[in-house]
């Protein structure tokens, strides 16, 4: 049974048989617990937004949120089919939703490819459906945009840190990148969870190699 449950959880499961979900949106404080912020929008209309799936959503979230230039953050769910899940139903493998982080950015302060750059370097994109010992279709490494400027240069940016990687021995990028899916907020206690638990679990991992540059700026 065991070994049953961890190969469901590799398998993306088909609109028909996710789970159903529900109409009610998760409730999320009005403010980041970090910088104060806006948790939801609309955001400032100067603002731009981009999603990132790179393994466990707590370690993810903190990356970004340092970043100058970075207006919000907030932990969520996308790229599945069960609308407003919870985390138990996400754990299951039975939404295809990835552990996501939403980054809102002002692209004055700090641009898409820093953005891109922290992404890469913050993670292993070589590893499927896992993310060091955090296994399942939760913890695959995705790209989602907002616009074609956006894609673009999460393209480039692949390319690029292919290069990299495979001058350092490691295999093909398994990364997904498409248009920004439907966000569903996390709970409450994700939100900004490791400035809350600062001795929290992170497994996070990066390979130790650099992105190269050589991207077109914004």
């Amino acid at each position: 049974m065991k070994l049953f449950n961890i190969r469901r959880k590799h398998r993306m499961p088909t609109p028909e048989t996710a789970l159903p979900g529900r109409a009610e949106e998760m409730p999320v404080p009005q403010a980041h617990y970090v910088n104060g912020h806006p948790l939801r929008g609309p955001f400032p209309a100067h603002l731009q937004q981009i999603v990132f799936g790179m393994g466990c959503f707590w370690g993810v979230e903190r990356i970004f949120w340092q970043l100058e230039g970075v207006f919000s953050t907030a932990a969520g769910y996308a790229a599945g089919s069960t609308p407003n899940p919870t985390y138990q139903e996400v754990c299951s493998g039975r939404t295809g939703h990835n552990e996501v982080v939403l980054v809102v950015f002002d692209p004055a302060q700090v641009s898409v490819e820093q953005l891109l750059k922290a992404f890469w370097e913050g993670h292993n994109p070589t590893q499927g459906m896992r993310q060091g010992n955090d296994m399942g279709t939760q913890y695959r490494s995705g790209i989602y945009v907002s616009d074609d400027t956006q894609a673009s240069l999460a393209a480039a940016s692949q390319e690029l840190f292919q290069q990299a990687l495979e001058a350092a021995g490691y295999g093909p990028i398994t990364t997904e990148i498409q248009s920004t899916p439907q966000f569903y907020y996390a709970e409450d206690y994700h939100q900004q969870y490791l400035a809350k638990n600062v001795n929290g679990y992170c497994g996070l991992g990066g390979t130790g190699v650099t992105c190269p540059a050589g991207l077109p700026m914004t």
